[in-house]
């Protein structure tokens, strides 16, 4: 539950929003690729695939250059009211005030995107039932072609930071898939898929529901969140041939919903949100084992009305996390303390918009973007490093059925 399509038994269209849409843009046209100096470098050479790259939290540790900088907004575009494709902009990184530069047409409902650790090339999950995960190389905005996931509802993506893998997670058939990557940012046929066939489904829940599957901050173990089976998945990925061994299950209580889990930067802590139950948890991780430890519920700020959590955040340096929550239609801030392992609900603040279903900050930290689906709307605030709070930065950017922001 929590995407708000009011759809029966489950099924990947539940996810969507349908019905009256408020704020949609009209960018249709394709322009021309960024200018030099706009985005990633795309002249350099590309670093050896082989070797781990800084994660996010790496690269938010330094400001990045002033000026317009790219934003890929993720849509569906087979819902009424819904974009065409891939939506483009910019983003002042000063000001955080954002301008529509067109659509990249090609792509089937990319409700989700990731980009490759070295720049070049954008992921997107095609959500349909038959799902699929698409290669776009930045440099000329040339889609690379398109790989089976091997389920329905792809919902979730990310890369391997050895870049050479894709991990994708398959809501409807509640499966993870792995597909290799090539020198040039193109996908090959998966190398495994793994549907989640046991615990038994969660209370109220029809099968399994994969909704994330990442990397966790040793690099040999990934993670899968299902919020079918309240289970969060370790698997070991073999490196060589992209197969995957499961290593440990993490059990929340019958009925949480996990969705989203984040790590804090030290390694030891990671923050899981809970859809279904409106709560949050802090989970211990061991490193050599690939264990998660699943800690108590926590409030998430909503109170008593009907709310959906959807992504948590920590910043760089650990100090803070922010959960989007749908419904109450809100960010909420919190302390992090302990080295990672408590977490203090310091408050809340409007998000501006409609049914926050995607949270990310820009690569220095210093602004957060909030993918807004029933309004369409893209907002953009201003972090505070000292105190972590959220100041708006100006109105909300207009993009049709707004599911997923990615600032570079």
């Amino acid at each position: 539950m929590g995407d708000g399509t009011g759809a029966a038994g489950g099924g990947w269209s539940r996810r969507r929003f349908v019905g009256a849409l408020g704020g949609a843009a009209a960018v249709t046209a394709l322009p021309s690729p960024a200018a030099p100096g706009s985005g990633p470098d795309h002249t350099a050479t590309a670093p050896d695939r082989a070797a781990p790259s800084p994660g996010p939290s790496a690269r938010r540790s330094s400001r990045q250059p002033a000026g317009p900088r790219p934003l890929y907004v993720g849509t569906y575009t087979s819902v009424e009211g819904g974009g065409t494709g891939i939506g483009l902009a910019t983003y002042d990184s000063a000001t955080g005030a954002v301008t529509g530069a067109g659509t990249l047409t090609g792509v089937a409902n990319p409700s989700y995107l990731a980009l490759h650790p070295d720049g070049h090339t954008l992921y997107a999950v095609d959500e349909q039932d038959d799902g699929t995960v698409t290669a776009v190389r930045l440099a000329d905005r040339k889609v690379l072609g398109a790989r089976s996931t091997g389920g329905a509802g792809p919902c979730h993506l990310s890369v391997h930071p050895g870049g050479r893998w894709l991990l994708s997670a398959n809501y409807t058939s509640g499966s993870v898939a792995v597909h290799p990557i090539d020198d040039a940012g193109a996908l090959g046929e998966r190398t495994d898929t793994v549907t989640h066939s046991t615990p038994a489904p969660g209370p109220g829940q029809q099968g399994p529901h994969a909704h994330q599957f990442i990397t966790g901050p040793d690099g040999g173990h990934v993670l899968a969140v299902d919020l079918g089976t309240d289970t969060v998945y370790t698997y070991r990925l073999d490196e060589r041939r992209g197969t995957l061994t499961e290593a440990a299950q993490a059990h929340t209580r019958p009925g949480a919903g996990p969705r989203h889990l984040t790590f804090h930067p030290g390694g030891r802590h990671a923050y899981l949100a809970n859809e279904v139950d409106d709560t949050v948890a802090v989970c211990a991780y061991d490193a050599p084992t690939g264990r998660l430890t699943i800690g108590e519920p926590q409030a998430t700020g909503s109170g008593s009305g009907t709310n959906y959590p959807a992504q948590i955040l920590v910043t760089a340096d650990g100090s803070f996390a922010y959960l989007a929550n749908r419904g109450h239609n809100s960010l909420a801030r919190y302390a992090v303390e302990a080295d990672g392992a408590r977490l203090r609900l310091l408050g809340t603040v409007p998000v501006s918009g409609d049914f926050p279903r995607q949270i990310a900050f820009s690569p220095d930290g210093t602004l957060l973007f909030a993918a807004n689906q029933r309004s369409g709307t893209v907002s953009v605030f201003h972090v505070d490093a000292r105190t972590g709070e959220l100041r708006l930065a100006g109105e909300p950017f207009a993009s049709p059925v707004a599911v997923c922001a990615l600032p570079l």
